[in-house]
């Protein structure tokens, strides 16, 4: 079963996020709603991918990005901005974008599992 990371700090898009990924076969790690708390999953959980709030109420979650991308776990951001507000270092990554519905999150999901590299 795939473990997906799921960082926002709105409850009910948590929720919602988490039910869809439950429908999809896939186990939720978190929902976490900060970026501290973020870190400690991106950096030692075991994980197949991860969908990222950009703007949380504690900071961005470039930092949870770049722990991510250390390990090699695919990710989405999830965001209302459009690519146009994402730092340079991310540009050509995966975007969620914000309203989205379940057709969307299950295409998003799809992409991260089949980026990943197996050993």
């Amino acid at each position: 079963m795939p473990r997906i990371l799921v960082v926002d700090d709105e409850p009910l898009i948590s929720m919602m996020v988490e039910d869809w990924l439950t429908e999809l076969g896939c186990e939720v790690v978190g929902p976490v709603r900060s970026v501290a708390d973020g870190i400690e999953f991106a950096t030692a959980a075991a994980l197949d991918g991860a969908i990222l709030d950009i703007r949380l109420g504690d900071g961005d979650s470039y930092p949870l990005a770049r722990a991510l991308l250390s390990r090699g776990i695919p990710f989405a951001f999830a965001t209302g901005q459009g690519d146009g507000g994402l730092e340079a270092d991310f540009e050509n990554q995966l975007i969620l974008m914000k309203p989205f519905d379940f057709a969307s999150v299950q295409d998003v999901v799809g992409k991260l599992l089949a980026s990943q590299v197996t050993p």
